[in-house]
């Protein structure tokens, strides 16, 4: 039986800066509920919570890489977690999530879901 992999972890400030940077154009995957995403959300973030995950993981786009966030690392380290044992190699977590994203001063936005906020791209 081998030990399980470590879960690939970034910081708040290296996913904000790969989302400004990276030109594979990766996708913030906010794994929280829409209660918790219309309370804080990063700006282009896209909302697949985690309650239905396992119904909507076939939306996600193969082509890009994934960087998950949750409210502090839980939920988005378990969806790492599924996506790197199912295969995937070019997804992070956020460590710390929106609250330690928050504290670094990041961009947020907050109140009602505008039309297409939060929604995967059109592939």
């Amino acid at each position: 039986m081998s030990a399980p992999q470590p879960i690939p972890t970034i910081d708040v400030q290296e996913a904000e800066r790969r989302l400004r940077e990276d030109p594979a154009g990766p996708i913030l995957l906010d794994v929280r509920e829409p209660n918790e995403f219309a309370e804080l959300r990063a700006p282009g973030a896209v909302l697949v919570p985690t309650s239905q995950f396992m119904t909507r993981v076939g939306e996600l786009p193969a082509d890009r890489p994934l960087m998950v966030v949750c409210h502090v690392g839980g939920r988005s380290a378990a969806v790492v977690g599924y996506l790197t044992r199912a295969g995937r190699t070019d997804v992070v977590n956020v460590a710390g999530g929106m609250d330690a994203w928050e504290r670094a001063g990041l961009p947020v936005r907050r109140g009602p879901i505008e039309a297409g906020e939060g929604e995967l791209p059109a592939g």
